[in-house]
């Protein structure tokens, strides 16, 4: 009998999974069948979902029912607590699978080159919004001393770190927020929240549901000013065209038309405003310098010459997410992706036999969680075309029990499916005594613990 299609993929995120579900659902998954190895970093899956989504987005979060589904496969095994490259490479994983796919997303914040941006009190999003989600690798506190406060850019990202700074941490007390990030928002100190982007509100990045959700808090006023409601030829085009950025747009005008309520914090939403500096006093943040722009008749904006300073403590860079280069891939450092056609990786012109990427790495952190199947199914394609035509070099040791050894050998403490349920149940038992669905672990070596590894 033909063994099955042996599939490592590095990043057990959604990138990863819908890539996994691809394969399980493909003609090759019947004959001659397939056989998939997850590896994560993280001692636990799904990735984004565990450690970039807001905890008070109990929908986004409902996806990890769907992830579940495909991580319970029989074909499916998960090797948690694994790091590529320090426990397993790249020629490893190609000696026990005849392709590798590389899923590891993006989860570094994008560099803004203006003065001023390493100022004490200028962040990035990507590390506040592992500090409240709970990541091991990250600090246990977080300074938060800043009445007024300056979040630039007009994504997702931006109105969660927004959200999360701007509500009471008693709010967020129902969600799974480990102890530690509810004491240090209890400390918040921030009474004012101003997001900036530099375009108008028919370019904003925003989906409809995360926007109206800012509405929701009773202790969050969120105000825009009528002025900043503006649109340009390119901007009711764009309005026409895309649903998504109509509604925002109708959502921002309702807004700036009613009366200022007396909720006790304020997020201002600004629009026309590109950052220029930030402002610094003795090696801290006292202020952010914006220009003011206009539209230009396609929807781009171009500088006035007419400059803000706005009184702020602290800023904080939510631009876009950047992906770490992964050793023996080739790496594209402007756009923070892997080279490829269709997902096969390329070293120059010619595809690198048996290796793929999908997901952020691939395309770059653009679009919803659920814009990564499109990227799976691509790469999935191009990985099943190689097999059938004789293109993936033959590991040496394709038995599945080699990388157990491997693993075992090199002394690595990794965790398993069945670690993971072990890991969930303790988790929802935390939470359960205090009346709450969850309560993170958030040390790595109390993780490996509850799993078992």
């Amino acid at each position: 009998m033909t063994r099955p299609v042996r599939v490592a993929i590095v990043g057990a995120g959604p990138a990863g999974i819908y890539a996994a579900d691809a394969l399980l659902k493909s003609e090759a998954a019947q004959e001659p069948g397939v056989s998939i190895d997850l590896f994560e970093r993280m001692p636990a899956p799904f990735g984004l979902i565990r450690y970039g989504v807001a905890p008070d987005h109990p929908r986004i979060k409902g996806i990890v029912k769907a992830l579940h589904q495909v991580l319970d496969k029989p074909q499916l095994r998960l090797f948690g607590n694994v790091d590529y490259p320090g426990d397993i490479g790249l020629d490893d994983l190609r000696s026990f699978y005849d392709a590798v796919i590389f899923s590891t997303g993006a989860d570094a914040d994008r560099a803004l080159d203006i003065p001023g941006i390493e100022l004490e009190g200028s962040y990035g999003a990507a590390d506040f919004v592992a500090w409240y989600d709970g990541h091991p690798e990250v600090p246990r506190t977080w300074p938060l001393e800043a009445e007024k406060v300056a979040v630039l850019g007009v994504g997702n990202v931006a109105l969660d770190v927004a959200r999360i700074l701007a509500k009471t941490a008693d709010e967020l007390l129902p969600t799974e927020i480990p102890a530690n990030v509810h004491d240090g928002l209890k400390a918040n100190k921030a009474l004012e929240v101003h997001v900036f982007g530099r375009r108008g509100p028919a370019q904003a990045k925003f989906s409809p549901m995360e926007l109206r959700e800012l509405d929701h808090s009773p202790n969050i006023e969120v105000i825009v000013n009528p002025e900043d409601i503006d649109y340009d030829e390119g901007s009711i085009a764009t309005r026409r065209e895309n649903k998504q950025a109509n509604m925002v747009a109708s959502t921002l005008e309702k807004w700036a038309i009613r009366d200022v309520g007396e909720r006790p914090h304020k997020l201002f939403l600004h629009f026309f405003e590109s950052p220029v500096e930030v402002v610094g006093e003795d090696g801290r943040v006292v202020a952010l310098r914006t220009e003011r722009t206009e539209l230009d008749g396609t929807g781009n904006v171009k500088g006035t010459g007419r400059h803000t300073d706005w009184d702020v403590q602290s800023v904080y860079r939510a631009v876009g997410y950047y992906s770490e280069e992964l050793p023996k891939l080739p790496f594209d450092v402007v756009s923070g992706t892997v080279p490829h056609a269709a997902g096969r990786v390329l070293t120059g012109d010619e595809p690198m036999p048996s290796v793929y990427v999908t997901g952020w790495i691939k395309r770059g952190p653009i679009g919803l969680i659920g814009h990564t199947k499109g990227d799976a199914n691509e790469t999935v394609a191009c990985l099943l075309e190689d097999h059938a035509a004789g293109r993936l070099p033959v590991p040496e040791q394709p038995g599945p029990d080699a990388v157990v050894d491997f693993l075992e050998q090199r002394g690595v403490r990794y965790t398993t499916k069945e670690g993971w349920h072990r890991l969930d149940a303790h988790e929802q038992a935390l939470g359960a005594e205090q009346g709450r669905e969850r309560i993170k672990v958030v040390e790595r070596a109390a993780m490996l613990d509850a799993s078992g590894a």
